[in-house]
């Protein structure tokens, strides 16, 4: 029965608007640098994007933040479930939870298909069971839990483009490299974390342990070169988008310099960060570069 209280005039449209909420209030209450850079992003660009990282962050925290009992096969099943409830939400553009709810909408609007969602449920899968990588399970791990999410947010990006087809096909290795170079930072920055608490060793062939300081360039070369591609696609985004992406790229970039900088010994066992007033410059020096697109835009 419906509550006694006056309802919306549009019970749906407003269910809408609250699974919206609902994904804003998580990107609020997990990520401040994302959620900075986020505000940048012009709606509806914007809103979009907090719901793909509200659904990410939910099926991150099944893997990282299990409750008291609840074995390796539970955070399965639970795992599996959020990714079949999606898969149903994205083709009945419904769903009782508000978070898949709002995923759901913005992946039918923007064209977000099975085809980059069910990469990124594996990779989170692999969290589940795989303790040390190689090479071929390292890629692949890194295409399904960052690269497709850049896919993801392109689709939202290119959303009003007069021909969003195209213009995806053309950012598409700009994204992956992007979302790549992300996470392989936050590999980096979060090595001790990573393999002491959550006994996982994502880099291929590298003990966290023991990390020196020719591994710790390599790696960074290798990040630098996602950053280097990455580049010449945040300067053709739209407007809508361009200010955001340019300075969560420069953000990592910052973060790569500071991991350099670091000894190996302190990256084994200290979180590196941009401290808050170097943010806002960092910020604002990407704030004034990008306003100057890079060539005229097609809208």
């Amino acid at each position: 029965m419906r509550p006694a209280a006056p309802g919306p005039e549009d019970p749906a449209a407003f269910y809408d608007e609250v699974a919206r909420r609902s994904a804003g209030l998580v990107l609020q209450s997990y990520s401040s640098s994302f959620g900075m850079a986020s505000r940048l992003l012009a709606e509806p660009v914007r809103t979009h994007v907090r719901t793909l990282y509200a659904l990410v962050r939910l099926a991150d925290e099944v893997v990282d933040a299990p409750r008291a009992g609840l074995d390796v096969e539970r955070q399965r099943a639970v795992l599996d479930e959020l990714e079949t409830e999606t898969l149903r939400a994205l083709r009945t553009g419904h769903s009782a939870n508000l978070v898949v709810h709002a995923f759901a909408g913005t992946a039918r609007t923007c064209g977000i298909e099975p085809q980059l969602i069910t990469p990124f449920f594996a990779s989170m899968r692999t969290d589940l069971d795989v303790r040390e990588h190689d090479q071929d399970s390292f890629e692949r791990y890194v295409y399904g839990s960052a690269e497709v999410v850049g896919l993801m947010c392109l689709r939202a990006f290119l959303l009003e483009t007069p021909d969003p087809d195209a213009a995806y096909a053309e950012l598409e290795p700009g994204a992956r490299a992007l979302g790549a170079a992300f996470q392989k930072v936050n590999f980096l920055r979060d090595l001790a974390e990573d393999s002491q608490l959550l006994g996982r060793r994502y880099f291929p062939g590298v003990d966290p342990a023991a990390l020196d300081e020719p591994t710790k360039h390599r790696l960074l070369d290798d990040i630098d070169t996602d950053l280097r591609v990455s580049a010449a696609a945040v300067t053709a985004l739209p407007a809508s988008s361009r200010r955001a992406v340019a300075a969560a790229h420069a953000l990592f970039a910052e973060l790569s310099l500071r991991l350099r900088s670091t000894p190996a010994a302190q990256v084994r066992t200290q979180r590196v960060r941009v401290p808050g007033p170097r943010k806002a410059v960092v910020v604002a020096r990407s704030l004034a570069t990008s306003a100057r697109p890079a060539r005229k835009e097609s809208r």
